[in-house]
C-alpha cells in the first residue's frame, strides 16, 4: 500500500562506493561488512561520508546524506552457557541424586489411626500392673549388684523368658540369684544344678546349655561383662534380635531398636500396624520403617502388659478395649 507516492515499506539504500544493499534506516554503527578484518582505527577511509540513495522503483522520493562510521566492532562469537552447580547438590544423574529421587517418590506409609490408638494403649496400661511391670527383665535383675554384674543378669533373665511366662521366668531368676548369680559362679556350676534352678522355663535343657557357652564366651572376651553392640549380643548362643534389643536399652540405656515378642507381633498385626508379617523379626523392621523413634523404648512394655491383660492371644477382651471402633480385628474373634 503506498500513499502520496511514498512506500511505506522500509527504503532499501546502500553506501557510496559499496555494492552491498541495506534495508531500513541506518543506526549510528552500522554492522558494515567487509572482506576479512575490521578497518584500523588508523584507517583514513575509516570515516567516510555515506550517501542514502533510493534504489531504482523504489518510490522513495526523497534523498538524505548522513555521515556514519564504518569502524564496526565484529559481532562476538555466542558464548554457550554453562550450568553452575551449587555445592551441596549432587551432580546430576549421581547415585546419591538417584536414591534421593526413589526415597522421594517412596511416600513414608503409616497406619490409619495408629496415634489414637496409642493413646488409647496408654491409657488402658496407665496403672502399670500387668506382669511384665513387675516381673520383667529390669525387674529380675539385681540393681545394687556391680554394674557388669546386673547387666549379666539382665541378659539371663532374657534369655529365660524365651517362650515363658514373666512368672516362671521371675521365679527361676530368684532362685539363681539366691545361689549367686554371677559369670564365674554359673561357670562352677554343675549343669543338672543350672538345670533344677531355671526348670520349668520353657526349652530348660538347651537354655542350661546356651547359658555356660555365652558365660565361657563373656568371660574369655569380655571380662564377665556383656557386649554393647546388638551386633555381638546376636553372636551369643541362645540371644536373638529381640533379646539384644532389650538388652541394649535396660543394660546399656541405648535404644537400638524395639524388642518384639509374641505380644508385640500379634497385636501389631491386630492393629494393621504392620502388612501381614509372619515373624517377630519381620515385625520389628516393618514397625521401625515408620514409628518415630523416640517411640521405640515404650512400645515393647506398652504392647506387651496390653497384650497380657486386654489383647489375649485367644479371646481377647474387644469389649473392654478402648480401640474397639478403632481396631480392624475387633469383633472378628
Amino acid at each position: 500500500m503506498e500513499k502520496a507516492g511514498f512506500s511505506l515499506r522500509p527504503p532499501e539504500f546502500r553506501f557510496s562506493g559499496d555494492n552491498q544493499v541495506y534495508r531500513g534506516a541506518p543506526s549510528s554503527s552500522p554492522r558494515t561488512p567487509y572482506a576479512s578484518s575490521p578497518p584500523s582505527s588508523n584507517d583514513t577511509n575509516a570515516q567516510r561520508s555515506l550517501s542514502l540513495q533510493p534504489l531504482p522503483n523504489s518510490g522513495c522520493r526523497q534523498t538524505r546524506s548522513e555521515t556514519f562510521s564504518t569502524a564496526a566492532t565484529p559481532p562476538k562469537s555466542p558464548q554457550k552457557r554453562r550450568k553452575l552447580r551449587v555445592a551441596y547438590e549432587a551432580p546430576a544423574g549421581s547415585d546419591a541424586e538417584k536414591a534421593a529421587e526413589a526415597e522421594a517418590k517412596k511416600q513414608r506409609w503409616e497406619p490409619k489411626n495408629w496415634r489414637w490408638q496409642l493413646d488409647n494403649i496408654r491409657e488402658m496400661r496407665k496403672a502399670r500392673d500387668a506382669p511384665v511391670d513387675q516381673m520383667g527383665a529390669e525387674k529380675c535383675c539385681d540393681t545394687q549388684a556391680p554394674p557388669e554384674v546386673m547387666r549379666f543378669q539382665v541378659l539371663l533373665s532374657l534369655m529365660l523368658s524365651s517362650q515363658t511366662k514373666d512368672q516362671v521366668t521371675s521365679a527361676a531368676m530368684t532362685r539363681l540369684r539366691e545361689h549367686g548369680l554371677t559369670v564365674d559362679n554359673i561357670l562352677e556350676m554343675e549343669d543338672a544344678t543350672l538345670g533344677r534352678l531355671i526348670y520349668p522355663v520353657g526349652f530348660w535343657k538347651t537354655k542350661v546349655r546356651y547359658i555356660k557357652q555365652t558365660s565361657a564366651i563373656l568371660k574369655r572376651d569380655y571380662g564377665g561383662d556383656i557386649p554393647r553392640t546388638v551386633a555381638e549380643l546376636v553372636k551369643l548362643p541362645g540371644v536373638g534380635p529381640k533379646m539384644a534389643h532389650l538388652a541394649m536399652a535396660i543394660a546399656w540405656q541405648d535404644v537400638s531398636g524395639i524388642g518384639v515378642d509374641t505380644h508385640v507381633h500379634r497385636i501389631s498385626n491386630r492393629l494393621r500396624w504392620v502388612k501381614e508379617t509372619k515373624l517377630p523379626e519381620e515385625t520389628r523392621k516393618a514397625l521401625e520403617n515408620w514409628l518415630p523413634r523416640e517411640l521405640w523404648s515404650e512400645i515393647n512394655w506398652l504392647l506387651v502388659g496390653f497384650g497380657q491383660q486386654i489383647c489375649l492371644p485367644v479371646n481377647p477382651r474387644c469389649g473392654e478395649c478402648l480401640n474397639r471402633d478403632l481396631c480392624p480385628a475387633s469383633g472378628k474373634r
